[in-house]
């Protein structure tokens, strides 16, 4: 399933049009990336926790050449999933 597909299943839902429901999918979305950029942590209880954490700089390899290289520090989303989506995809 796909966000177009996401977007016909709450149009149909909610008996809406498609862009009426891509604009409220859209706003749960941007919820989401301000959630995280500000607090660092979004939980929609139990379905999922999203949560921002710090990886370190660290050298890699090139797996073409062998050749090391630099791979940045960054900011990463990690999920951790609540118990009633387990249970319903169980």
């Amino acid at each position: 399933m796909n966000k177009a597909d996401i977007v016909k299943f709450v149009a149909k839902t909610l008996k809406s049009s498609a862009a009426q429901a891509e604009e409220s999918i859209n706003a749960v979305l941007a919820g989401v990336e301000k959630g995280l950029k500000s607090d660092g942590e979004v939980s929609l209880v139990g379905y999922v926790t999203f949560k921002t954490a710090k990886r370190a700089a660290r050298t890699g390899r090139n797996p073409q050449t062998g050749a090391s290289i630099k791979i940045p520090a960054r900011t990463v989303v990690k999920a951790k999933i609540g118990s009633k989506l387990k249970d319903a995809v169980a």
